[in-house]
């Protein structure tokens, strides 16, 4: 049994006639008649007297004809509630954002969003991409924000914007007399400065870097989180380090880009794949994207690093 049998049923009901009440459901008349037929045969009784000109229900057919008006009543008011689902923005939301991102992208749209959306409120907590995704399928948060592609069938990722990575140093550093970076610049591993494990902006690195996790020879090892202590380490030390380009305001004189196609990170919001409120993730998407530089929306000219 279907739905678009009950609604057969109910036409012929309606219309008292097979071609009229096809014609109604834009069908062919043998198609309705056949689909009719097949309703009857798994319920083993007749709904429709075909003796009777015009069309009559049977007795049992009036009862099956009323429940399947409650039926699909029921199914039109389900499918409006599901609409209205998908296209609300209001109530509260949390949304993980990896570290790497967060105090960079947060403070572009924040003030905006809230401005223009009173009745939205977002938590947004920092998160390593591993608790985002771990988070996202236990349904603890709504949205993630973070570097993908993830590559989870639970999952679903909605790609915003492509950021570039740069390469920063002090500005006594040898590369600093080099025009553009690649990848063979950067040989001596015990020069790199990174985040600690952990972060998938680390793992990016060294893709970037072709490095493995080989053992530091440094007497003074810096672990952190943040990449905000990563900058100032490398200010006041000898060493490099990369950072994502959205991380570099006001260090224009230490940074350098790399040859095309430069190494990015792609940037998505990220949902469990039952998360439907489809409005909500379209308006943080514009939001975010009105606020970072236009070339990050295309990936024509980069090259995309993945940290998984």
């Amino acid at each position: 049994m279907t739905i678009q049998q009950l609604e057969y049923i109910i036409a012929l009901d309606t219309h008292r006639h097979f071609v009229t009440a096809a014609e109604h459901c834009f069908v062919t008349q043998p198609t309705i008649t056949t689909q009719v037929k097949k309703m009857e045969d798994e319920i083993g009784l007749l709904i429709f007297d075909r003796t009777k000109h015009p069309l009559e229900p049977t007795t049992a057919g009036i009862k099956i004809i009323d429940k399947a008006r409650v039926i699909l009543n029921e199914m039109s008011h389900l499918k409006e509630m599901v609409s209205s689902e998908v296209e609300s923005i209001k109530g509260a939301f949390t949304i993980g954002i990896i570290p790497t991102i967060a105090p960079f992208l947060v403070p572009l749209f924040a003030k905006e969003f809230s401005k223009n959306n009173p009745d939205t409120f977002l938590t947004i907590k920092e998160m390593k991409s591993e608790q985002i995704i771990t988070s996202l399928k236990k349904g603890t948060i709504d949205i993630g924000i973070l570097a993908t592609p993830l590559e989870e069938n639970a999952i679903r990722e909605i790609p915003m914007y492509y950021e570039p990575f740069l390469f920063f140093s002090n500005t006594d550093h040898p590369l600093q007399n080099v025009q553009k970076i690649s990848s063979i610049n950067l040989n001596q591993k015990d020069e790199l400065w990174l985040l600690n494990e952990g972060n998938c902006f680390r793992n990016q690195v060294l893709n970037i870097c072709n490095s493995q996790e080989n053992e530091d020879n440094r007497n003074v090892k810096f672990e952190s989180g943040s990449i905000l202590s990563l900058i100032e380490m490398v200010k006041l030390n000898n060493g490099y380090t990369i950072l994502p380009e959205l991380a570099t305001n006001g260090l224009e004189k230490q940074i350098k880009r790399f040859e095309e196609p430069e190494p990015t990170r792609e940037v998505s919001l990220a949902v469990s794949t039952t998360f439907c409120k489809e409005a909500l993730l379209e308006l943080i998407r514009k939001q975010i994207l009105i606020n970072i530089p236009e070339q990050y929306k295309k990936n024509e000219r980069y090259s995309r690093v993945k940290w998984r």
